[in-house]
């Protein structure tokens, strides 16, 4: 079975086979032209992130520097996504994230890492997992995702996390190894940091 067949089954496979690398090298020409785009170039970036990804959806916004290993080919993003500058994809494996999902800067979700067994990584073997974000979830700065999490709709990830299993909707969760801290409650309709009260629903 040639490696890229085993990389899109799931399998351990070897990253750095000729076949591979050069259909991943051509997807991060355009990211790098992405990258190199001038602030007020928003066409331009529009432009570049549809031809990018393997969807995405209206009034999505990605501030450079964006890095991904596949230059995005294996993200699916929903409507009205915002994601702050220094965004790291390794996107080996599909990445799907839901509408109006808010990243903060210096994030790293990852689908790809390496066996246990030294000898396969001597070897050069790696392997993915999928990453599922729902809808209207927050993810603060320096947070990391590992591969095959799932993160449920409107849940918070709290600033510096490292996310290893899967977080329910409607929760506030953060810490290293991330858990769960709270659910999304009444607390929140009256205050929106700490003792300072929301005024927007009068």
């Amino acid at each position: 079975m040639r490696h890229i067949e085993r990389k899109v089954k799931g399998l351990v496979y070897h990253y750095d086979d000729p076949e591979i690398m050069g259909e991943q090298l051509s997807y991060m020409e355009k990211l790098y032209d992405y990258n190199a785009t001038r602030p007020m170039e928003q066409d331009k970036r529009q432009r570049l992130l549809k031809e990018m990804f393997a969807e995405i959806g209206d009034g999505c916004h990605i501030e450079p520097p964006l890095h991904a290993n596949w230059g995005c080919h294996y993200v699916h993003f929903g409507n009205g996504i915002y994601c702050n500058f220094n965004l790291t994809f390794v996107d080996d494996a599909e990445i799907y994230m839901g509408d109006n999902c808010m990243i903060a800067p210096n994030v790293v979700i990852t689908t790809s890492s390496h066996p246990i067994l030294p000898i396969l990584r001597e070897h050069h073997y790696e392997y993915n997992v999928p990453i599922h974000i729902g809808k209207n979830v927050l993810i603060g700065s320096g947070v990391q995702i590992l591969p095959g999490v799932t993160i449920g709709d409107n849940s918070v990830i709290g600033a510096g996390s490292v996310v290893t299993n899967n977080i329910p909707a409607h929760v506030v969760a953060l810490g290293v190894p991330c858990r769960v801290i709270r659910e999304i409650g009444d607390k929140d309709k009256k205050y929106f940091y700490k003792d300072k009260e929301l005024d927007v629903w009068d």
